[in-house]
This record gives C-alpha cells, structure tokens and sequence, in this order.
C-alpha cells in the first residue's frame, strides 16, 4: 500500500508542472517584443592609437618603413603571421618567430599574441 501512495502524487505533480510553465512563458514572449531596441552609436577612436608612429629597422622589415598608427602596424603584424604561417597549430594564441620576427619579439622563439603586442611597442617611437 505504501508504493501506491507514493506513485499517485508523482503523477499529479507531473500534470500540474506543464501548465505552470505554459502560462509563464506566454509573459515572456510578449515583454521581449515589447523591449525598444537601442540605437548604436558610432564610437570614436582614441587619438592615441591614431598618432602615427615611426617603427624601428628591426619592425620595419616586417611592417614597412612609412609612420602609421599602432592599430595599423598590429594589423601588419597579423597579416605577415598569416601569410607566412607563424600563427602555432595546436595553441592559436602563441606566434611561432621567423628571423624578421625574432629581432622585433627581442630573441624570443615563441611568445603569446597578448605579449607580442607589449614588444610590438617597444619598437615604435
């Protein structure tokens, strides 16, 4: 007698549980259309990132010898990693240095993209 007493509230609980969540969803859907989307506002670049910088020889036979901002030397950077395949096949994060790249990453074989970044900058005046 005690397991039938058991199974009949499992069985009413189960019934009652798909209404409760019916009737909350219904809210939700209608609050979500209800909700203003945000207009986007265009950021403005910080003026530090902007001023164009001279590299040194060493960054210059990667980059180019012409002054351009950080940003653009960063994306020079990438795009000789990736034409030249010196991004690391099992950890994206790491740069595997060719000569030109060693002068600039100050000897270093291997270092991670944040820190790549930090010796980048040591090479811009």
């Amino acid at each position: 007698m005690a397991t039938a007493k058991k199974a009949a509230p499992k069985k009413a609980a189960k019934k009652a549980a798909p209404k409760k969540a019916a009737k909350k969803a219904a809210p939700k859907k209608a609050a979500k259309k209800a909700a203003p989307k945000k207009a986007k506002v265009k950021r403005t670049p910080n003026a530090a990132f902007m001023k164009a910088m001279t590299p040194s020889p060493a960054l210059a036979a990667v980059v180019g010898a012409g002054s351009m901002p950080r940003t653009e030397v960063v994306k020079k950077i990438w795009a000789y990693i990736k034409k030249h395949g010196l991004q690391d096949s099992k950890n994206k994060r790491m740069i595997n240095a060719n000569d030109a790249l060693k002068a600039v990453f100050g000897g270093k074989g291997q270092v991670s993209m944040f820190e790549m970044t930090k010796l980048v900058n040591k090479h811009l005046k």
